[in-house]
């Protein structure tokens, strides 16, 4: 069993939700302090299956998943209780399982109580929740279905850091934003994830986000990763098709780089 803290490993890992899963044999380690990882690949790869299988809303159809030594999808209701406080995972759509009518001071209260049931309280007020991803005082009283996408994006990420989680999983976290955000959004998870020692996996399609929160990223193609490396040697120089077609889709972030290296 890894000494390491927070440990999330997945080992050999099938997953998906047909009679031919979208994973097929996935390796990934993720824990507290570890460098942040990316993974990529086409539309429709798997990338939301793998995530979702990673904080066990997904059981393995094969391999395993363990948290500490424990299979996740074995955990008892108070241990799965602390592993969902301590593995945060933002979805793409942002609020999956919330009520949009409720207000965002509900939900923000709600996340700060449970927070504190699992002993992981970040001691933080409504306001400086939402301040960690740029939201004003003035959402405060908005009902979530009041809310733009990148809003509920945004409001989304913050929510995940209420837990001062150990891990954090996101599921393309910033579709919905538009440039300047993005880069305001990324910067400050990048801060924040190197201040709190967090374990980041970012799943994404956007090479050009990857390459602002991760020194590596894998890419997923057929159900496995099939090429992994730097941002910039896999837009500059890849070997696999998948890599191929990726890096044939950023044209201008790959002339930039190759125009640095002359």
């Amino acid at each position: 069993m890894s000494t390491k803290p927070s440990h999330l490993y997945a080992q050999d890992l099938v997953a998906g939700y047909t009679s031919r899963p979208d994973i097929r044999g996935v390796n990934l380690e993720v824990y507290k302090g570890a460098p942040a990882q990316g993974i990529t690949g086409a539309s429709g790869v798997g990338k939301t299956t793998l995530a979702n299988a990673l904080v066990g809303a997904l059981k393995p159809v094969g391999g395993r998943v363990t948290f500490n030594g424990k299979a996740v999808s074995r955990l008892r209701l108070g241990e799965k209780k602390r592993y969902e406080a301590t593995v945060r995972k933002v979805a793409q759509n942002g609020f999956f399982g919330y009520d949009t009518a409720l207000t965002v001071r509900r939900v923000v209260e709600d996340e700060l109580r449970a927070a504190r049931k699992t002993g992981r309280g970040s001691g933080k007020s409504i306001e400086e929740v939402l301040d960690l991803m740029f939201l004003e005082d003035r959402f405060i009283d908005r009902k979530l279905h009041t809310m733009s996408g990148g809003e509920r994006q945004r409001l989304s990420i913050a929510l995940a850091l209420t837990t001062a989680p150990d891990v954090l999983v996101l599921d393309e976290p910033t579709t919905a934003l538009d440039a300047t955000l993005k880069d305001k959004v990324s910067a400050r998870l990048r801060d924040i994830v190197a201040e709190r020692e967090i374990g980041l996996v970012v799943f994404s399609h956007d090479l050009n986000l990857l390459s602002r929160l991760t020194p590596t990223v894998h890419v997923l193609s057929d159900g496995v990763f099939v090429e992994s490396g730097s941002p910039r040697d896999l837009l500059t120089d890849p070997h696999h098709q998948a890599t191929r077609d990726i890096a044939e889709a950023y044209p201008e972030a790959v002339r930039a780089l190759r125009s640095l290296e002359d």
